[in-house]
């Protein structure tokens, strides 16, 4: 799997991955997987320069630029806006993970598996702050 990392974090990727490039803000990020258009993009939602949401702008970006784009998203929070641009297209090869819950090396890359290959991998509270949203707007 080819994967261009957005948190500027991989010293060394798992094995069977293809490490295309580590970038330290949103728009790097964008014309990184624009450019290489790697198997997987990983990207965590706060970025340089303010540390907020760049990230998560900058995945929605790249999947309005490439809608076949498969990208991860690490948080430390739910940005609930964000999340439903991002998987609204239905398309699927998309992920949103609370880093809290992904502790465990395995489970984090059988999510890097399982949306390089075009599913979809969310932490269970975003999916619960989806649906409040949701029903919020019913």
């Amino acid at each position: 799997m080819t994967f261009a990392d957005g948190r500027g974090a991989v010293d060394e990727p798992a094995e069977g991955c293809v490490f295309v490039g580590s970038v330290g803000d949103g728009p790097s990020f964008v014309s990184t997987m624009l450019e290489h258009r790697p198997e997987l993009g990983l990207v965590d939602v706060r970025m340089p320069p303010s540390h907020t949401d760049e990230g998560l702008r900058a995945a929605v970006d790249v999947r309005r630029a490439w809608p076949e784009a498969r990208l991860l998203v690490l948080s430390q929070y739910v940005e609930v806006s964000y999340a439903d641009d991002l998987l609204a297209d239905g398309r699927g090869g998309v992920g949103y993970l609370l880093k809290d819950r992904v502790a465990e090396v395995s489970q984090f890359l059988d999510a890097l598996r399982q949306v390089a290959t075009g599913g979809t991998a969310l932490d269970p509270e975003v999916v619960a702050q989806l649906l409040v949203r949701r029903r919020r707007n019913d």
